[in-house]
């Protein structure tokens, strides 16, 4: 990778198959930004422990499948670092340095902790470790200097703790860290199959590596405009989770599929037949991908293996001038 490209860290965490939602929202992106950028994408398996501690059963497998999902969505191992947060120990380390300077105030005042504690009642998830996340995330990117952050609006809090412990660590000790800005994700949003958030707890998410016969079952499954009981009423497309998906899978048609709609002029069933068929061409190459990537064993484990290696090449580096700069 040519090392004068401004760097880029941006990571998932291993919670189970992507789907569509995912690559609409992130992983578009990341495909784009593995040419412009130095990209590094690790699959964050200690943030999934945030959350997710007491049950850890299917852990490597949702870490396998996400990587098979990630290089058949188009990231290439040549072009990006991909690899494991737990296979690059400096990760740990920095966390570690970081937090002995990070207030706890500034903590406790981060959005998220406190939203996520309220929707998470009734699990013991008031841990140090999930009050910590937000410095594993720091230590995350900080350990690459990366000055580019993919993020959603939503994520902007946590960038700027980054940025305050960035410059409280420069102001005690030497500038050794950038302030990492936001390169805000041009999001396509795409809603659940009942038109509710797209959710795998919800199962009304197309995965990626989903068969052309399950995209077609998915697809027929989908709410459509429920005051349109026959095919002669007509109907309102604004409130149909069909045309919602078709305005992202056929924009070219979705004029003609609106006033076919409000006219009584197209069925429901016809409607969902053509996006089925859209959906399925357009996973096609995703498929193909998988297919290949299945196709060789030990594939995934030389491709984490590879990246971690290059990963801990320039982390390294870093955790040896935060320990010279803090005298330790």
């Amino acid at each position: 990778m040519n090392q004068e490209r401004e760097t880029v860290l941006s990571g998932m965490r291993p919670t189970g198959r992507l789907h569509l939602g995912n690559l609409l929202g992130a992983l578009d992106n990341w495909v784009k930004m593995q040419d412009q950028y130095r990209c590094f994408f690790p699959v964050v398996d200690w943030h999934a422990l945030t959350t997710g501690y007491e049950d850890t059963a299917e852990l490597r497998e949702n870490i396998y499948q996400m990587v098979v999902d990630w290089l058949s969505a188009g990231l290439d191992p040549k072009k990006c670092v991909i690899f494991r947060q737990s296979h690059v120990k400096e990760h740990a380390e920095l966390h570690l340095l970081l937090s002995m300077i990070t207030p706890l105030a500034w903590l406790e005042r981060v959005p998220t902790y406190k939203e996520q504690l309220r929707e998470l009642q009734g699990r013991e998830i008031a841990t140090y470790g999930f009050l910590g996340y937000p410095v594993l995330m720091a230590a995350d990117i900080l350990v690459y200097k990366a000055t580019k952050v993919p993020v959603g609006e939503d994520q902007l809090p946590h960038l700027e703790l980054t940025r305050e412990i960035v410059r409280r660590f420069n102001y005690l000790y030497k500038p050794v860290f950038p302030e990492p800005q936001a390169l805000l994700n041009r999001v396509t949003l795409l809603p659940g199959l009942d038109g509710r958030k797209m959710s795998k707890s919800y199962g009304n998410q197309i995965d990626l590596s989903a068969t052309p016969e399950e995209v077609k079952a998915k697809v027929e499954s989908m709410i459509t405009d429920p005051a349109r009981i026959k095919k002669s009423d007509p109907g309102h497309p604004d409130v149909c989770a069909v045309f919602q998906y078709r305005k992202i899978f056929m924009p070219r048609t979705i004029g003609e599929t609106e006033e076919a709609c409000r006219g009584a002029k197209v069925g429901c069933v016809q409607c969902k037949r053509e996006l089925a068929k859209a959906l399925v061409d357009f996973l096609a190459p995703i498929t193909e991908r998988r297919r290949q990537v299945e196709a060789q064993p030990g594939l995934v484990e030389d491709v984490l293996r590879d990246g971690a290696a290059r990963a801990r090449e320039v982390a390294s580096q870093t955790l040896a001038e935060v320990r010279d700069v803090m005298g330790i």
